[in-house]
């Protein structure tokens, strides 16, 4: 037993947070010397190391997840969906947005497209929910900062979040919601070639390439921001304002993250820096799920394809579900970290 949790520490800390690189940096800075310790030093080897670390994973992750993308085409993934109903249907879609791109952005014309097929308009929101807030990336870059049952019970609530959401959504019959040109759209089945794995791989590099291109800048700024938090704030400030002393420190982080613009990359290394300082668990992961849910870009999108009530009941499904989770990790925090 103690040779298996041996072998795990390492794979988690060493392979997954490559704290080694953490310890290089650190001896590369001492020899030019900077004291790492100072604020200045220690900033600069928070942002090193966040952002080095942070892009190695995201090109492992990407080439990975991209491949089993490649087994799902939006068409495909059509035609899975169109075999449920119900809260199977929800349950499927809510999985499947676990294998799509990483932001909310990026999500919302699949949602268009998925919508304008005719699919359940639940299930469609169930997908909506679950592609930016749980992917398989997260469940690794959490782990790699919080620790494995953190990333699980993010998965598990984040996938539970999207269910509920697109269920309620689905019950309250709000297809008059959806914008006529989308309604009348017309859906066209497009054959998918077979791919080979040469052809496989080579469709998970280019999204490996066009993805780093596209938030290599968000992840420069959220590790910039993290290492301003790590250094440059005083702890107490952030444990007045989101620690313990706040009954509302989970609305206001939702609150926060909802005028941002990221994907769970950019926003790890603010919600690592904010753990370090004090603040609670789940008014960290509230932050994440505000963010990569509800950003103003992406309800922008989404306001083009639905109505301004079916956007509001969407907003407050999510608003109240990320809430309900924060507070929830907060009242187990001792038992995860």
């Amino acid at each position: 037993m103690e040779a298996l949790q041996a072998v795990w520490s390492f794979f988690q800390n060493e392979m997954i947070g490559m704290h080694w690189l953490n310890k290089l940096i650190e001896s590369l800075l001492k020899s030019f010397g900077l004291d790492t310790t100072s604020r200045i030093g220690g900033s600069l080897r928070f942002f090193l190391y966040d952002t080095i670390k942070i892009m190695v994973l995201l090109g492992v992750l990407i080439l990975i997840i991209s491949y089993i993308q490649s087994f799902f085409p939006p068409e495909r993934t059509k035609k899975i969906l169109a075999r449920f109903k119900g809260i199977g249907a929800n349950c499927i879609a809510a999985l499947l947005g676990t294998v799509t791109p990483f932001c909310s952005c990026s999500s919302i014309p699949l949602f268009i497209g998925f919508t304008s097929a005719g699919l359940p308009l639940g299930a469609t929101f169930s997908f909506l929910i679950s592609s930016p807030m749980v992917d398989l990336g997260s469940l690794l870059l959490l782990m790699s900062i919080f620790g494995w049952k953190v990333a699980i019970v993010y998965v598990v609530l984040g996938l539970v979040i999207a269910v509920a959401g697109g269920s309620l959504i689905e019950r309250l019959h709000l297809e008059d919601q959806v914008e006529a040109f989308i309604r009348k759209a017309n859906s066209i089945d497009i054959p998918q070639e077979k791919l080979h794995f040469k052809d496989r791989m080579k469709y998970a590099w280019e999204q490996v390439v066009s993805t780093a291109k596209k938030v290599a800048p968000y992840v420069l700024i959220g590790v910039g921001i993290g290492a301003i938090i790590h250094n440059w704030i005083p702890k107490e400030f952030i444990v007045k304002l989101l620690g313990d002393n706040n009954p509302f420190g989970v609305i206001i982080a939702t609150i926060a993250g909802i005028p941002m613009y990221a994907d769970v990359f950019g926003t790890i290394p603010i919600a690592e820096a904010l753990l370090a300082k004090g603040a609670l668990l789940g008014v960290v992961l509230s932050f994440m799920m505000g963010v990569t849910t509800l950003s103003l870009p992406s309800m922008i999108m989404l306001r083009k394809a639905v109505k301004p009530k079916l956007l509001g009941i969407f907003v407050a499904i999510c608003c109240v579900g990320i809430i309900i989770v924060g507070y929830f990790f907060n009242s187990i925090q001792p038992l995860l970290i």
